[in-house]
């Protein structure tokens, strides 16, 4: 099978270029597939498609850019150069931009494959009706709420053409099958980027690292951990120290600068900038806590599932999706009050004060991380795209017959 995967892809910015890449990794070693047809971003660096393990070929084709006009036709384009047997795409709703008519544009793309009859799956990552639009940066108007709403609900029938809509939460199935009585939703779990062999769980000598990873400024925002760390250092004494690692969200340019200014009176805060695959390791091994300091949630959280590779002890707000999460594939956290300081400082408290604890929560997501496998992931990809061609054929059998 020659598979095409529409995606943001590293050294992209891009929202979810990490998850095409782990996905890549594990697609082009199955004997399945002959070839992968990346239909990726631009951007200035070369993409990241240096593997050690064997694996089969792979084309880079960038045909697209964020806020573009033009990128429904230029992957339709790419697409009929390339003559893929199948399509996945990799999206969410601000995928090809955050720009409205932009964004719409690009989410046409799956019906453009139905209509040419390219077997072809959606990863839907988030859904609209799950989405606080004002914490998650879209607008906190409340009429705009339900323009965007409207559109949503426009855009999600559109996407729901695909021949499978996949996405990583049962609740997210159920939202679809009933609001949209739609046949073909399908649950694919997140999945983990690496299973590694289970860490000693001991940390560096040195502070005891406060760590949060992502993209930053809507509704991920890092000044409450920040002043949540000193009230744990004013109570108990402890040598911590906070590590920001990841970027601005591009919706907000210049947040973790400002960020940096506004609490550069505080000890031992540490903005690592982007993170290259190659230091993703290194960041959590040394860590002693993943902290999630979001006001609302948009969806499985990829960062978790990084976490828990890692044997890592994690604090998360008790917001719905994560807290589904944990319930669902077996992750364990210390839960805060995303609205207070206080809370989140309690939390995080919890934990470095309390080794045994730490180690009972590390070992656990250690043990739900490993549940699902990439390799396993892209294996649920691949019957599902056999269904689809073996529909397809069947189809056409009874048309000529």
């Amino acid at each position: 099978m020659k598979l095409a995967i529409v995606t943001a892809y590293p050294p992209s910015k891009v929202t979810l270029n990490e998850y095409a890449y782990h996905l890549v990794k594990q697609f082009r070693q199955k004997e399945e597939i002959t070839e992968l047809v990346l239909l990726t971003d631009r951007t200035e660096g070369e993409k990241d498609i240096e593997f050690k393990e064997f694996g089969c070929k792979i084309t880079v084709k960038e045909c697209w850019s964020f806020n573009s006009y033009k990128n429904l036709f230029s992957v339709t384009k790419a697409i009929n150069n390339t003559q893929p047997d199948a399509v996945l795409f990799n999206l969410q709703f601000m995928k090809f931009g955050d720009k409205k008519i932009a964004a719409a544009l690009g989410l046409m793309l799956p019906l453009v494959c139905k209509l040419k009859k390219i077997p072809n799956i959606v990863l839907l990552h988030n859904i609209l009706e799950e989405v606080d639009l004002g914490s998650a940066g879209f607008t906190s108007n409340k009429v705009m709420q339900k323009i965007y709403g409207f559109i949503g609900t426009s855009l999600t029938k559109l996407i729901l053409k695909a021949d499978v809509v996949a996405v990583t939460m049962q609740k997210y199935v159920n939202i679809l099958e009933l609001k949209y009585l739609s046949p073909n939703v399908e649950l694919i779990p997140h999945g983990t980027f690496e299973i590694l062999d289970e860490p000693d769980y001991t940390l560096p000598e040195g502070p005891l690292q406060i760590m949060t990873f992502g993209k930053f400024g809507t509704y991920k925002k890092v000044e409450g951990m920040i002043e949540a760390v000193e009230l744990v250092r004013a109570k108990t004494g402890l040598d911590l120290e906070v590590v920001i690692a990841g970027t601005d969200n591009p919706n907000v340019p210049g947040y973790l600068a400002k960020v940096q200014e506004d609490y550069k009176h505080v000890p031992n805060v540490r903005f690592t900038g982007y993170v290259e695959e190659s230091e993703v390791p290194k960041l959590f091994n040394e860590s002693a806590v993943v902290v999630f300091p979001y006001t609302s949630t948009t969806g499985s959280s990829g960062v978790l599932h990084q976490a828990g590779s890692y044997g890592k002890a994690v604090v998360m707000p008790d917001l719905g999706d994560l807290a589904l999460l944990i319930q669902d594939e077996g992750y364990k956290g210390e839960f805060f009050d995303p609205t207070s300081v206080e809370s989140l400082a309690n939390a995080i408290e919890g934990i470095v004060t309390n080794e045994s604890y730490r180690l009972f929560l590390a070992r656990a997501n250690y043990k739900a991380a490993t549940a699902h496998p990439m390799s396993q992931i892209a294996d649920m990809y691949l019957e599902q795209f056999n269904k689809i061609i073996e529909k397809k054929t069947t189809h056409s059998a009874v048309l000529s017959s």
